[in-house]
C-alpha cells in the first residue's frame, strides 16, 4: 500500500502509544476469615452497596500508597524498645 505523509505519521504516532503504555502487574494476597467474620463482612459490604475487596483496599489504602519506595526510620521496630530492658 501506498500512504501519504500524513497518513504515515498518524500510523506511527498510533504505534508510538500503544507502545508506551506499560503493563500493570498485579500480586495476590490471600488470608483466611472465619464463618462469622465472612458473615459480618458481607452483611457490612451489602449495607454499604460495596465490595469486600473495595473495603479492605479503602482501610488498608494508607500503607499501601505511602510506602512505595520507603519506610521511615522511626517506624521500624527494633528490639527492646521499652526502657525496662535496658541494661545499666
Amino acid at each position: 500500500m501506498i500512504y501519504s505523509h500524513d497518513e504515515k505519521s498518524n500510523l506511527m504516532a498510533k504505534k508510538s502509544k500503544a507502545a508506551k503504555r506499560r503493563r500493570t502487574k498485579f500480586k495476590a494476597i490471600t488470608f483466611k476469615l472465619t464463618e462469622g467474620q465472612y458473615r459480618s463482612l458481607s452483611n457490612y459490604c451489602k449495607a454499604r452497596k460495596t465490595t469486600p475487596i473495595k473495603l479492605i483496599k479503602r482501610n488498608i489504602g494508607r500503607f499501601i500508597t505511602a510506602y512505595t519506595y520507603e519506610v521511615p526510620a522511626d517506624l521500624y521496630v527494633t528490639e527492646n524498645q521499652l526502657d525496662l530492658f535496658v541494661e545499666e
